[in-house]
């Protein structure tokens, strides 16, 4: 046998050794391939489609803040004499909205100028955190009356409506629009508690049978980012009621704050 020969006889065999290995290397490569579109949707959903997804919510919510503010406006309530002198508006309380229905428009400039996600009656994922937007857990007061408007939202996919609610700061502006006017409360603290805490709903969180006179807002949201392991609690308390005959609060028209200082 010659010396080409030889060569050719090994080239064949090296040829069928790789034969007989590609069946196991298309199903690796298969998996593998099916493993990386797998990250790509998940990364899809947590990332893009979250962004794609918040925009169009608060687009949505644009054109209902302007659909509302080209309507008749209701009559304003009396305005109430202070004992200082000062007059304000006595809050008009809506009625509790049924479950997955509309409520009205959660306006945090903190959150961007854009931001301006619905609110709407229940806490179910699949009813409304999921679909929807921002949910009123049942039982809760409403905005502008004696005791605690309480709220969820979803972090992370859906378009994370409180993706950002451990960048609030003091004192910033937690707005609630209806076809009434804007509720104006202003952020205090945060807190995380575990996910059976239900007592931060309580008409003074966490405060059992406590009556103060005040008037809260409290946001809850998973903590941390992609985890139920905990949930974080923005609290805030009441401010002023604006009606919609007199226009937009202040705390919508004044310049927006400087943004927060990043973690560390």
């Amino acid at each position: 046998m010659t010396a080409s020969a030889v060569s050719g006889t090994r080239r064949t065999r090296r040829g069928a050794a790789r034969r007989r290995a590609t069946f196991t290397s298309v199903l690796g490569e298969l998996l593998l391939t099916a493993g990386v579109l797998v990250m790509l949707f998940v990364a899809w959903q947590m990332w893009i489609g979250d962004i794609i997804i918040a925009a169009q919510k608060n687009d949505e919510g644009a054109a209902i803040s302007q659909q509302l503010a080209e309507a008749p406006a209701p009559p304003p309530p009396p305005l109430v004499k202070a004992e200082d002198g000062t007059t304000f508006y006595e809050p008009v309380i809506p009625a509790a909205p049924a479950d997955a229905e509309w409520f009205g428009q959660m306006i945090i400039p903190r959150f961007g100028a854009d931001y301006n996600f619905g609110i709407y009656g229940g806490t179910s994922r699949a009813r409304t955190l999921d679909d929807l937007g921002i949910g009123v857990y049942k039982d809760s007061k409403m905005p502008g009356e004696v005791g605690n408007f309480s709220m969820a939202g979803h972090r992370t996919t859906w378009g994370k409506p409180f993706n950002q609610i451990d960048k609030l700061q003091l004192n910033d502006a937690i707005v609630v629009e209806t076809p009434d006017g804007w509720y104006t409360y202003r952020f205090r603290t945060l807190e995380y508690v575990q996910p059976s805490a239900v007592d931060v709903l309580l008409d003074v969180p966490q405060m059992p049978g406590a009556q103060t006179g005040e008037r809260y807002i409290t946001l809850t949201a998973c903590s941390p980012l992609y985890s139920l392991a905990e949930r974080i609690v923005a609290y805030g308390v009441f401010e002023s009621f604006q009606p919609r005959a007199e226009g937009p609060p202040k705390a919508l028209t004044d310049p927006p704050p400087a943004p927060a200082a990043p973690s560390v």
